[in-house]
């Protein structure tokens, strides 16, 4: 009798056991991702929805995520970083520069001629911010940094052609550096968020805006606009943005170790990396949406940029006299931005 008790006894708390032990390991989490870029961008469709795809498959779907474009969770683009913050919301993909100097560090990438391409350009600002500026974003987990492909100048009446025609256009631009860069450049810069553009075309609010290709389809720019002024690579860049994917930092941490590596597996320099490559891989697509409408493409050669290139000096200038007022060493930055985009570089192919 005593040893069928036993029996019972220890069976009877295997059993209730049993469950909590089941439940903690197949905990599974579900994660709000929000963001300004609409549902039918590039960027939500081959990056986001890509990049949420294959972290609950490598998770065996234990990380589910509810994803919200176009700011469907309300707010406005400026507010993304701060829902991240204060956990309104899971994770997010936004631009640091919505913030005009809040992240200054990270805006060496967004100065005038600096990238290269997007992978190798992405690479570099991952590596930058883990060596130069680890507490830039400090309030939250940051998943992956990155930048878009070139900058292309589309205007809706008057073709671009050299710097002389900016002037007196009304041109969007994204962040404090690339407005400051349309000043010096002689147009009058307005900075907005990528979603008012249709509207403020459409309205005449602004004359154009500057936007990588691959973004130009979504808000409907290759309708709007008549001329697009890209530089050919081999005179650089005009300009670009940097991206941040960020989690909310408690969200993060209270994550079973397990469910972490699923993340972390997904996060770091190779997904920059592969996020950046993948939002330039748009650029041929957008393009081509403007030449099937039959507008003027003009490609700016390596001599034309030049007088582009003198013109935006100032504002590197400016940039490094503004880390020094805060208490870095600007040059410093510059300088290590450079080699780092040099140096990944010589190791991605464009």
């Amino acid at each position: 009798m005593i040893h069928r008790r036993k029996l019972l006894k220890t069976g009877a708390a295997a059993v209730l056991a049993a469950p909590s032990l089941g439940a903690l390991a197949q905990s599974t989490v579900t994660l709000k991702f929000h963001t300004f870029m609409a549902p039918q961008s590039n960027v939500w469709l081959n990056m986001h929805k890509a990049w949420m795809d294959k972290v609950t498959k490598d998770s065996g779907g234990r990380i589910k995520f509810e994803g919200y474009p176009a700011m469907q969770l309300g707010g406005t683009p400026v507010q993304l970083y701060d829902q991240v913050k204060d956990g309104v919301v899971d994770v997010v993909w936004t631009l640091p520069g919505n913030t005009a100097g809040r992240f200054p560090r990270v805006e060496v990438f967004e100065l005038p001629f600096m990238m290269t391409n997007a992978e190798a350009t992405s690479k570099a600002y991952w590596e930058y911010f883990e060596t130069m500026a680890p507490d830039e974003f400090k309030d939250t987990k940051v998943l992956a940094l990155q930048v878009h492909g070139p900058g292309v100048i589309h205007t809706s009446e008057k073709a671009v052609r050299n710097v002389a025609d900016m002037r007196g256009l009304k041109m969007r631009a994204p962040t404090r550096q690339v407005t400051k860069l349309m000043g010096v450049l002689g147009a009058t810069p307005v900075g907005m968020p990528l979603p008012q553009i249709p509207d403020a075309l459409s309205k005449g609010t602004i004359n154009g805006a500057v936007i990588p290709w691959e973004v130009v389809p979504s808000v409907k720019v290759n309708e709007l606009t008549k001329f697009h002024a890209e530089f050919d690579p081999a005179g650089g860049a005009l300009y670009t943005t940097t991206f941040v994917m960020a989690m909310n930092k408690a969200k993060y941490e209270s994550l079973p170790a397990d469910l972490k590596k699923f993340l972390d597996m997904n996060s770091g320099m190779a997904t920059s990396a592969w996020l950046g490559k993948t939002q330039q891989a748009g650029d041929p697509v957008g393009r081509k949406s403007a030449a099937d409408r039959g507008n003027t493409i003009f490609t700016m050669s390596a001599a034309d940029s030049q007088e582009f290139r003198r013109k935006s000096r100032s504002i590197e200038v400016e940039w490094v006299e503004d880390m020094n007022k805060r208490g870095f060493d600007g040059r410093k930055l510059l300088e290590t931005a450079r080699a780092l985009i040099e140096k990944h570089t010589k190791t991605t192919k464009a």
